[in-house]
């Protein structure tokens, strides 16, 4: 199974900008979709952005212009650079790793507390 570690989170004034990681443990990573989610308080758990093995990207709505993600497969490592940040992006942010062909791989990190306020 993969491992995941995010880190990066924390107080950010709204207009600020934080990046977060994500490292994955494994041989294997170039292979694996890659995404970041998060959820707020009281709400489900939503994507915000995915990256394909091959590096096409995905964006939420309420994320794109401000949010960029990208990986180094070089370094087992999926980035979220979020800039413009708004009250209402504070959440926990998860990243995820795929693989839908067999075997098959759904993995989750701990989770990283975004908060943006004054």
């Amino acid at each position: 199974q993969v491992q995941l570690v995010e880190s990066g989170g924390g107080l950010v004034q709204p207009g600020g900008s934080l990046r977060l990681s994500c490292a994955a443990s494994g041989s294997r990573f170039s292979i694996y979709a890659m995404g970041w989610y998060r959820q707020a308080p009281g709400k489900q758990r939503e994507l915000v952005a995915d990256i394909t093995s091959g590096g096409r990207t995905n964006y939420a709505d309420s994320v794109k212009g401000r949010f960029t993600i990208s990986r180094d497969n070089a370094k087992n490592t999926v980035y979220l650079q979020m800039n413009s940040l708004k009250p209402e992006d504070t959440a926990v942010y998860y990243c995820n790793a795929e693989k839908l062909l067999p075997p098959r791989l759904n993995a989750w990190g701990q989770g990283t507390l975004v908060t943006v306020s004054s």
